[in-house]
């Protein structure tokens, strides 16, 4: 059965249960400094190895981007 996430407005649609630092690996994240909040609440860079996404969460990821 898929499950759906939304991520920065966009559904991504996935098998299993998957851990936040999973996410951020999937979309080629997981070596950029970035914030992120699952469902408006902001997860430490230090627990994202042990937070659990579920069906329907909302999540937003800020990455920092250089310029002048």
């Amino acid at each position: 059965m898929l499950s759906v996430l939304q991520v920065n407005g966009k559904e991504i649609d996935y098998d299993n249960a998957m851990q936040l630092d999973a996410l951020l690996e999937f979309l080629e994240l997981s070596n950029q400094p970035c914030a992120v909040e699952v469902n408006q609440t902001l997860v430490p860079h230090n627990e994202r190895d042990q937070f659990t996404l579920n069906e329907g969460d909302s999540i937003e990821i800020v990455t920092l981007v250089g310029g002048g």
